[in-house]
């Protein structure tokens, strides 16, 4: 039969469904068959063939035909598992049935009504002859679905290369073989890499995409800010029902981490055959970060057989969670797997970056937002992991590669969920010691990105990043910027010296920050002073040795300082400063204070094409609530500090606790609505005090002004002003290297105020960044399946999608 036939009889038996007056009966296998029968079906020809309207109808007119569908397809999966799918037919069968169900599922969550539908166990629908003994007979359909697609994952000769020697006709058993030597590529626990065949990766991409499509019923659900309500789906998949959780969990994760996009190494490989492997990492990562999800975040107490954990995850660790992927994850913890993880990620985080001489001599992957949730969940599950990312310079590889994304995605406001992943997990590394120690590597591989060149360390790159997203970012990043100096602070007791670039670049942020206009346009603006005032502090009492250029840089812009202690409080300068910012609208200077020489190579930042689409995100929780202060003691352990009433805490009880997208600090937050109407009015209902309706007092001012910490800074340009302005006198200096070197040989010792204790706001888990990250998550996955488009134009909940 020609492939244009067998798509005629398809269509025909769809239409047939939704026109039969009668329910066509669950035996009527002639009917049913011409479903999944046919050799030459797409996964594309049943998108087609299968359309949304169509599969609505069915629904709501003919149910029981609906109900039948799903329920013989799931039939035919299971028996495909049963048998080993041993001859081509079928294995056509149960893709054919895998692709189905993969169109229809969406359709089947995004009615309330429906959504139990797979959790019910369906009453005589071939069941007959069942034994009432066998408990196998009442299981919910979900259940029999999940736990076929994990038997067929493993499937000899169709998913897995067979290790059967002798006739080929007899399949092996597939309820007795061990899939733990059956996992599908060397890495953590298992050790032979097993030969590339694409017709296996091809099969296990579709079963993945079935399995991701099962778990998106997250998407059909209204954003709840109860952490705790826990997918059905994947909590069953990833419990001890699943007898293939470990070597599917193994296999995941080193299908993602040992894939090498530039393949041999031969320039333009990628062009010359299509890359099964790479559609099979994606579906691979986007399944794991979805799977790795459990209660509000903090491991369960539930016993979990230790007989159970693979070689390398055998340490008789206390019980983990009932989720056995998180379990699994958690207890990662040889050094070979670690190292293994961390350059696999690293090389994929790398892979857009390599700008060959050969335009698109290699392949660039896609898939660099999900394999940063990745990252972030393996250094939130598995705390060991996180302190092997900091023992070497390797989080420098991890480090560039986010500071480029963020470099990038800086004006696109398509990108918004990228940028705010990025400064999560450089908030996370930022509170460990290590990170900041490590922040000094000298920065020699040149990234092409549009900043200004200079010549010095990696903490150098992060400011002078940091400043270009602050001055000339979309201005939906505002919210970001507590974050984004909160890691400059918790950094900067440990950088050895700054370049002048940089210098330049923190004393230019806190001239914007300190204008009065911006000062007193909205409630926790001075919040960023303090930041600023905080990391001069700590480079000048902790490492005032190596950093004349910054020492140089605060003498130069000394009446910023000036001006911030002489700050006016009283009404009219107040109502005055906000009569300059109506004439001035724009947040921050875009003028670049110093240079303007950009780096060789640089693109600058493009906003998003029109008519891209975005997912809407939850708000994130302010800094406050982000993260918890720990002081360094003596010995360098962290204690945690009770909060007191900083100018930070104490104005935040007042202020908005998290701005969300929407509101930005600075009150431009008319244009373009990130949530609907709805959403926004409840959430400004909710914040005791929004930008709208707030207004400066001099009470306010004097608050906070009373307490900035101007003090060493203060003692630093009594001391150092005097000795400068009489070393260009008497030697008529204008040149700036003999000031510098005067400031490298002197010494403040004994003449500033006693060092005061370092503090490091570490992230902690709350259930807003659960909630903003299951969202984000989510939006990720649901843009990035086009092909096919599983969820497209269905009634998702968990976020809006809008064209930009």
């Amino acid at each position: 039969m020609g492939s244009s036939d067998s798509k005629l009889n398809f269509r025909k038996a769809v239409i047939q469904l939704t026109t039969r007056t009668q329910p066509v009966e669950a035996t009527d296998d002639a009917f049913w068959d011409q479903f999944w029968a046919d050799t030459t079906i797409s996964v594309q020809d049943v998108f087609a063939l299968v359309p949304a309207a169509e599969i609505r109808a069915v629904r709501e007119e003919s149910p029981s035909n609906l109900a039948t569908l799903c329920y013989k397809a799931v039939e035919k999966l299971v028996q495909g598992a049963d048998s080993g799918c041993a001859s081509d037919k079928e294995r056509q069968i149960v893709l054919n049935c895998t692709r189905l169900l993969t169109r229809i599922l969406p359709y089947i969550f995004e009615d309330p009504d429906w959504r139990g539908f797979f959790w019910s166990t369906v009453p005589g629908a071939g069941r007959a002859g069942v034994d009432e003994g066998d408990d196998d007979g009442a299981r919910p359909l979900a259940e029999s679905l999940l736990l076929a697609v994990a038997d067929l994952l493993f499937c000899p000769d169709f998913t897995v290369q067979s290790h059967k020697k002798g006739s080929p006709d007899t399949a092996e058993d597939i309820q007795s073989i061990d899939s733990c030597e059956y996992i599908w590529e060397a890495g953590v626990g298992f050790a032979q890499s097993p030969p590339l065949n694409y017709i296996h990766d091809l099969n296990r991409t579709e079963l993945l995409k079935l399995l991701l499509t099962c778990f998106s019923e997250a998407m059909y659900l209204p954003p709840a800010s109860d952490s705790n309500i826990l997918n059905p789906w994947v909590t069953f998949f990833c419990s001890t029902e699943n007898r293939h959780a470990l070597p599917l969990f193994t296999s995941l994760l080193n299908v993602v981490c040992a894939y090498d996009p530039v393949g041999y190494g031969i320039p333009y490989n990628h062009l010359l055959f299509s890359d099964y492997r790479e559609q099979l990492v994606e579906q691979a990562v986007q399944i794991l970060i979805v799977t790795l999800e459990h209660e509000g975040g903090a491991a369960a107490t539930n016993s979990l057989d230790p007989s159970a954990s693979p070689s390398g995850l055998d340490e008789p660790e206390p019980a983990g969670p009932d989720n056995l992927f998180v379990n699994y994850l958690s207890r990662i913890h040889r050094e070979e797997d670690f190292s293994f993880i961390l350059k696999g990620l690293a090389r994929l985080l790398n892979n857009p970056l390599m700008q060959t001489y050969l335009p698109n001599s290699t392949k660039k992957i896609q898939f660099h937002q999900e394999l940063l949730v990745l990252f972030w969940k393996l250094c939130d599950f598995n705390k060991k992991f996180l302190f092997f990312v900091l023992k070497s310079s390797d989080v420098l590889d991890i480090l560039v590669p986010i500071l480029y994304y963020l470099n990038d995605a800086r004006a696109d406001q398509s990108r918004v969920g990228l940028m705010h992943i990025g400064v999560f997990i450089l908030l996370l590394l930022s509170g460990e010691r290590n990170f900041g120690v490590r922040l000094n590597k000298p920065y020699t591989v040149r990234v092409p990105m549009d900043i200004p060149v200079f010549t010095g360390t990696h903490a150098d790159l992060l400011i002078v990043v940091f400043h270009k997203i602050i001055t000339s970012g979309h201005q939906r990043l505002q919210p970001l910027f507590d974050c984004l100096l909160t890691i400059v602070v918790n950094v900067s007791p440990y950088l050895k010296s700054l370049s002048m670039v940089a210098a330049n670049k923190l004393l230019h942020l806190l001239e914007a920050f300190s204008t009065t206009w911006f000062l007193f346009s909205a409630s926790q603006n001075h919040h960023l002073v303090f930041f600023l005032l905080e990391v001069f502090n700590n480079i000048i009492q902790y490492q005032f040795d190596g950093n004349c250029n910054l020492v140089y840089a605060i003498i130069r812009k000394r009446n910023v300082f000036h001006q911030l202690a002489n700050l006016p409080s009283d009404p009219v300068s107040i109502q005055k400063a906000l009569q300059r910012k109506k004439k001035s609208p724009d947040a921050i200077s875009r003028t670049n204070s110093q240079e303007t020489v950009s780096m060789e190579g640089s693109r600058p930042a493009v906003p998003a094409e029109p008519g891209t689409l975005k997912a809407s995100l939850a708000a994130t929780p302010g800094i406050d609530k982000l993260t918890e202060k720990s002081q360094v003691s003596e010995d360098g352990t962290m204690v945690s500090v009770q909060q007191v009433d900083s100018p930070q805490t104490q104005s935040e009880q007042s202020g908005v606790g998290g701005a969300s997208d929407t509101e930005s600090n600075s009150g431009r937050d008319n244009e373009d609505v990130f949530y609907t109407e709805a959403e926004t009015a409840r959430k400004r209902l909710t914040s005791v005090s929004s930008t709208t309706c707030w207004t400066p007092t001099p009470e306010w001012v004097l608050s906070w002004k009373t307490k900035l910490p101007l003090q060493t800074i203060m003692r630093l340009l009594q001391v150092l002003v005097p000795q400068v302005e009489k070393i260009c006198i008497d030697k008529g200096l204008t040149d700036e290297s003999e000031i510098l070197k005067f400031l490298q040989h002197g010494t403040l010792v004994g003449l500033l105020p006693v060092p005061h204790p370092i503090l490091i706001r570490k992230y902690q888990a709350n259930a807003g960044t659960a909630m903003w990250f299951r969202t984000y998550m989510w939006g990720v996955v649901y843009l990035r399946n086009v092909d096919p488009p599983i969820w497209y134009d269905t009634d998702v909940r968990l976020f809006e999608i809008q064209r930009v």
